[in-house]
């Protein structure tokens, strides 16, 4: 399974490097656009509290890697109240109908996001332990690098608007190690671990899998936010226009 561990390292080092997170760096932008995406992450991040309860969680645990499934999964399962307060705290619960909203989650801006929670639930589903945590080890890594970022935006915007953000911020951060299997001596066991041929195969094809889902992702959320912010950069300049033109 070290090779698992270290291939996982290898592609989060190459996923840290992606656009999305340069532009979180990038603190020309008002810190309240770097978190533009937000809404268009929300049938993911709803979604990932099933996806732990229902689908990385194993119903009758009897193993040891099973019981480390199961524990990580009760951490992970009921993040997305914490998602919520941080959209009501960024001014993200405009007044729309329950049918608009609809039709925004299934629209063409978060397809991709819609798309991650389906093929991680084909990914895990009936996958054997060790190949389940193989994902969620390359899950977890990628949520590090977004949040140690978010973290970071969240805080100077905190500054600005006396708020705390609990999902984007350094609370959830904090909870992010890394890695999915945090009880103590999990990842010593996890490195011990011989995989047979079938399951390194499998191991993978599934962590390249999550790399590539998860990139194709933070694509639409950079161009999600990069559009919100356009669109802010315009309606400002019309104000502008407005204000001169009454003088």
């Amino acid at each position: 399974m070290q090779e698992i561990l270290s291939l996982i390292e290898e592609k989060n080092h190459e996923y840290a490097q992606l656009p999305l997170f340069k532009f979180l760096e990038d603190k020309t932008i008002n810190p309240k656009q770097r978190l533009s995406f937000a809404p268009c992450i929300a049938h993911f991040i709803m979604s990932f509290g099933d996806l732990n309860k229902y689908v990385f969680r194993e119903k009758q645990a009897v193993t040891k890697l099973e019981y480390m499934i199961n524990e990580h999964t009760y951490e992970d399962d009921h993040h997305w109240p914490w998602f919520i307060t941080d959209l009501e705290k960024l001014g993200f619960n405009s007044q729309i109908s329950f049918t608009q909203m609809l039709r925004f989650l299934w629209s063409e801006h978060s397809k991709v996001s819609r798309q991650l929670s389906y093929q991680l639930s084909a990914y895990t589903l009936h996958a054997e332990p060790i190949i389940k945590i193989a994902a969620i080890e390359a899950i977890e890594a990628t949520g590090n690098v977004l949040f140690s970022r978010t973290s970071q935006v969240a805080s100077e915007l905190t500054e600005i608007t006396g708020h705390k953000y609990t999902y984007f911020g350094d609370f959830h951060l904090h909870l992010e190690s890394g890695h999915a299997m945090g009880t103590e001596g999990a990842e010593d066991l996890l490195t011990i671990i011989e995989l047979t041929d079938s399951q390194r195969h499998q191991a993978y094809e599934i962590v390249n899998n999550v790399f590539i889902i998860f990139t194709e992702w933070t694509h639409e959320l950079l161009a999600y936010a990069q559009k919100q912010n356009l669109e802010l950069d315009a309606y400002e300049e019309k104000i502008r226009d407005s204000s001169v033109a009454c003088i």
